[in-house]
C-alpha cells in the first residue's frame, strides 16, 4: 500500500486481482489526496507511434522501451499503488495535454 502520495507525471507499480504492470499516473496532483481511485494509463512495449501514446523509456526509470497509452485510460483504487518507478522529465509533462487532446479528439 502506497504511503506516499502519488504525482502527476509519476510512473508507479499497480498491482490488483493478481496483475502488475507500470502505470503513468494522469490525475492532476492536487486532486490525488481526497480521491480513492485516480485516473492512470497503462504502461506497455507495444509502440504503434500514435498521437495517444508517451513514448517512455530508462530515463523515466523503466527497462526498455514503451509508452503510456492513453486510449485506455482507467480508474484505479489510489491503494493499488505499490512502487514508485520513475517520473516524466519536465520537459514531457505536456506530453500528457498532448495525449489526452489526441485521446478525447480535441
Amino acid at each position: 500500500m502506497v504511503t506516499v502520495l502519488p504525482a502527476q507525471g509519476e510512473i508507479w507499480w499497480a498491482e490488483a486481482e493478481d496483475k502488475r504492470r507500470p502505470v503513468l499516473i494522469v490525475t492532476r496532483s492536487e486532486a490525488i489526496p481526497v480521491l480513492n481511485r485516480i485516473i492512470v494509463a497503462p504502461i506497455t512495449r507495444t509502440i504503434r507511434q500514435i498521437p495517444t501514446e508517451i513514448l517512455l523509456g530508462r530515463a523515466q526509470g523503466l527497462d526498455s522501451d514503451c509508452v503510456a497509452t492513453f486510449d485506455n485510460l482507467q480508474p484505479i483504487r489510489r491503494s493499488y499503488l505499490t512502487t514508485w518507478i520513475g517520473h516524466l522529465d519536465s520537459g514531457q509533462l505536456g506530453e500528457i495535454c498532448r495525449a489526452l487532446r489526441a485521446f478525447a479528439d480535441c
